[in-house]
């Protein structure tokens, strides 16, 4: 990666990574495109853990709180199952399990579609809101507002990630 001082830390395990691809041959653009897959997967792991240490107070995993602030930030506070799965870009069947776990927990509940017998709308309840609310708050704090980079640095990793997901047919 142009930029990226491969030698600052001999701790890394990424950049031993990187040393050992270009020792055994497979070219710099190789290496590069190794570097960058771990270091993202790395980052998404570090990022989750962080996420999901906060949220386990509220009963949470980050699925159900997306689900939650998504219906939240919904006009009615509810929206047909399959535009639930598709905004938050994950199959049915794990929307359906995230929901039926909301449910259990009084957080969300299914309701039949006014005008279209065949669809099924998840609502938050009252409970769910107000647990939204406070975990939104307390990963606005605690993560959000505390993502470990400078905010510049942050820009640049949406800009290379969009990139990335744009090249990738993600939107």
């Amino acid at each position: 990666m142009a930029g990226v001082d491969h030698e600052s830390d001999e701790r890394d395990p990424i950049a031993l990574a990187r040393r050992n691809w270009e020792d055994a041959g497979w070219g710099t653009e190789v290496a590069d495109g190794m570097e960058a897959v771990t270091s993202v997967m790395r980052a998404h792991q570090i990022m989750l853990a962080r996420v999901e240490q906060e949220l386990k107070p509220f009963g949470l995993t980050f699925s159900r709180f997306e689900l939650l602030r998504l219906l939240a930030f919904s006009r009615h506070g509810s929206l047909p199952i399959s535009k639930a799965s598709d905004r938050l870009q994950v199959h049915v069947s794990s929307a359906t399990h995230a929901i039926a776990r909301l449910v259990d927990a009084g957080l969300v509940e299914r309701n039949p579609h006014p005008t279209d017998g065949r669809t099924t709308l998840v609502s938050i309840t009252d409970d769910g809101r107000e647990l939204v609310e406070k975990a939104t708050a307390v990963l606005n704090a605690n993560v959000f507002g505390r993502v470990g980079m400078s905010a510049t640095s942050a820009h640049q990793l949406v800009a290379a990630i969009r990139e990335l997901r744009s090249a990738s047919g993600d939107f």
